[in-house]
């Protein structure tokens, strides 16, 4: 091979080596914009659950921030003729009632079949017992229904601002929507997560294999522990 063929043979690859070179800077860049954009919106959301978490740490002695006192009250409404058959059907009529502005979403629901139950020296028949709850971050509201009773009773607690936090971070009450909007901030921590990892590396190949053994042992420890 004579010198002139050597030294193109050497510039060819020199100007693989600097294209390559930028293919992965450019990919860098791009990458420390995607973890910024996303680490902006990861960090909005974690002031919240973090100002939400903060009160749910301190929910018990000795350090205990007192969530306030909620407010209660409650009332008894006639229930229509004829009376709704099954709890499904009393929350369905309660929703119906345009003056009680119950939370759109329902708790538990818990039905007690009739039994027999001992008074005194008598035996008696307990009737069927209904309860149901209606759940809101800032409210609770809960049902109860003696069946054959002409009216159904229900009882509405009024959360206090920080009650009404505390539920938000832990997701009670709440729409399928604030589901997937939360589950949008797990997202994006997996992601800075993921873009952290690359942009330590700079897809250098040793970093990288260190990086996903330093991964992979820590998962196989998680497994490990939950075995």
């Amino acid at each position: 091979m004579s010198s002139t063929e050597a030294a193109v043979l050497i510039d060819d690859s020199q100007r693989a080596e600097r294209a390559k070179r930028s293919r992965r800077a450019t990919f860098i860049k791009w990458l420390r914009k995607v973890h910024g954009w996303v680490g902006l919106w990861g960090a909005a959301l974690g002031l919240l659950f973090g100002v939400t978490g903060f009160v749910l740490n301190h929910r018990m002695e000795p350090l205990r921030i007192s969530p306030g006192a909620p407010q209660v009250s409650s009332m008894q409404l006639p229930v229509p003729d004829p009376a709704p058959e099954t709890p499904r059907e009393m929350a369905k009529w309660l929703k119906s009632q345009p003056d009680l502005k119950l939370p759109q979403r329902m708790g538990r629901v818990q039905k007690e079949p009739e039994h027999k139950v001992a008074w005194g020296d008598r035996e008696t028949v307990q009737p069927e017992h209904w309860q149901m709850m209606f759940t809101a971050p800032h409210e609770t509201v809960a049902v109860e229904y003696w069946v054959g009773n002409d009216v159904v009773t229900l009882k509405r607690t009024d959360n206090s601002l920080m009650a009404t936090i505390t539920n938000l971070h832990k997701g009670v009450g709440m729409s399928v929507g604030w589901v997937l909007f939360i589950d949008t901030f797990a997202g994006a921590l997996i992601l800075l997560s993921l873009t952290g990892v690359l942009l330590w590396t700079e897809l250098n190949k040793r970093k990288t294999i260190g990086a996903l053994l330093l991964i992979g042992s820590i998962v196989v420890g998680v497994c490990v522990g939950l075995g």
